[in-house]
């Protein structure tokens, strides 16, 4: 196991609308506010669609990622996240995963990695930006899996 100490700065509330790509809103606000690195505690409220990572049938390795995608619809939606910067992308590289409940299936429930998703009336998200250290998702692993690392920070290397 890894661990450190975290430096926060900013914190967020973000309400996204209807229709919004959930996704593409997240990363933007990202991009515009200059966040590198974060963690999202908590988001709630519904989904139009949504795709999960998942599959319908048996696994061919239980050992090895899931790669395939399931796709849900009006669903309503509970999730957290870490953001963190993808070295081999130089990109914002989110780690996602929700629990929904399907609304026309008496709220039956799916938990997994969140892919896309379409917002259905609301989004509500808490952000928090990570100051230090660098948090960074390279490739780890036989299976090329995107994983949290966190570089030293200066202060971690001065004690």
């Amino acid at each position: 196991m890894q661990h450190t100490e975290l430096r926060m700065g900013r914190t967020f509330a973000l309400a996204f609308d209807d229709g919004d790509d959930f996704v593409a809103e997240l990363t933007g606000f990202c991009a515009e506010m200059g966040i590198r690195q974060a963690i999202i505690p908590m988001f709630l409220g519904g989904f139009r669609e949504v795709s999960l990572v998942g599959t319908n049938g048996p696994l061919d390795d239980p050992e090895a990622p899931v790669w395939d995608e399931t796709v849900l619809h009006t669903v309503e939606a509970v999730g957290a996240a870490t953001l963190a910067w993808s070295p081999e992308k130089d990109s914002l590289a989110p780690h996602i995963h929700v629990a929904v409940g399907r609304k026309d299936l008496s709220a039956a429930g799916s938990v997994s990695h969140l892919l896309r998703a379409k917002v259905q009336f609301i989004q509500e998200m808490f952000l928090q930006e990570v100051v230090s250290p660098q948090m960074l998702r390279p490739l780890c692993g036989p299976h090329a899996v995107p994983t949290l690392t966190f570089a030293p920070s200066p202060e971690a290397e001065a004690r």
